[in-house]
């Protein structure tokens, strides 16, 4: 809902990885990693009303600011940084530091430049080289691994899963998302197999006609257990049920001024659209939310939607109350 929401085109965003990742070094010593790429250009975003005009002037204003910026060499940039986290870290975090919703504070864990991110050519092709391209965080490099995070372990599958029923089986023989340094291996048959299909080399092994090997490099470190039990994951459970902290945090510190002028005003504007027998009840409930991050973000979209403060607050407090008399059944 903030500024944050409509960027000036795609060179002046950052991106981030979200996930927690892993990294993992010739001696099988793992960390966790968190992936940030920090633009070059500058952060530059437009306002809820400049971007409400541009889409109605130019919908594809992002991507043509982009290429128009590579088209005249302006090539654009991004600082790749990582944030790590040793395991010992991990366990003392006051959050679940594998939880996609929340951030590792950067005085804590501060960023560390690992290079640039640069483009510099429009694709020839766009169907070829962008509409085919099949993207997945199961797609890593050597020295990349995985984390316990629980929405990564998700798309792991489902996003190659995706990719098969939309481009076939064999989509990773596909030019644009074939890896030039894929390992051997006795893969073949299916839906539009395009690379010679293994020719006539045999497809089992082991066997006497070929030197594939089986690359115990490739193998990830294991990851020890604190519990040997298989339970139910209640996300709302001890320790887990924090979800107002950081973002009153980034109301309070990640915001200035005008920054948190234009969220509480975006706010205001969409939530004078709800209407209905529920209307009061569905403004007030989520009220609730706001207030828990921040009293003043609260109080500041309470009285822009002429709602009194104190029955907003009264509410919260019987919600709180009635909350703590339920007995686990």
């Amino acid at each position: 809902m903030s500024d944050r929401g409509t960027p000036y085109g795609h060179r002046h965003m950052n991106g981030y990885g979200s996930h927690t990742f892993s990294m993992i070094n010739k001696n099988n010593e793992r960390v966790w990693v968190k992936f940030h790429f920090k633009t070059a250009q500058g952060i530059k975003n437009f306002t809820n009303d400049e971007a409400t005009e541009m889409k109605g002037k130019d919908p594809d204003f992002s991507q043509r600011d982009l290429v128009n910026a590579i088209d005249n060499k302006d090539f654009p940039k991004w600082n790749v940084k990582i944030q790590v986290m040793t395991d010992a870290e991990a366990k003392t975090f006051p959050f679940n530091p594998f939880d996609l919703t929340k951030v590792w504070p950067h005085g804590d864990f501060p960023l560390i430049d690992v290079g640039v991110l640069e483009l510099n050519q429009v694709p020839k092709n766009y169907f070829a080289e962008i509409e085919q391209s099949a993207f997945a965080p199961a797609h890593v490099i050597d020295g990349i691994g995985y984390s316990p995070d629980k929405m990564l372990q998700g798309r792991l599958l489902s996003y190659p899963d995706a990719h098969r029923h939309r481009l076939g089986g064999n989509y990773e023989q596909i030019p644009v998302n074939r890896c030039p340094y894929a390992v051997n291996n006795y893969q073949r048959d299916g839906y539009f197999a395009v690379n010679g299909n293994g020719e006539d080399a045999p497809n089992y092994f082991p066997n006497r006609f070929d030197d594939i090997k089986v690359d115990l490099e490739y193998k990830e470190p294991a990851m020890p257990l604190e519990s040997t039990l298989a339970n139910w994951y209640d996300r709302n459970g001890e320790g887990e049920n924090d979800h107002y902290t950081q973002p009153g945090l980034l109301f309070n510190k990640a915001m200035n001024d005008y920054d948190r002028h234009n969220l509480v005003s975006n706010i205001i504007g969409a939530m004078s659209g709800i209407s209905g027998s529920k209307k009061d009840i569905i403004i007030n409930r989520q009220l609730c939310h706001f207030f828990r991050a921040d009293v003043k973000l609260g109080v500041a979209i309470a009285k822009g939607l002429g709602v009194d403060v104190d029955t907003v607050m009264s509410g919260m407090s019987a919600t709180h109350a009635a909350l703590e008399t339920l007995q686990p059944i």
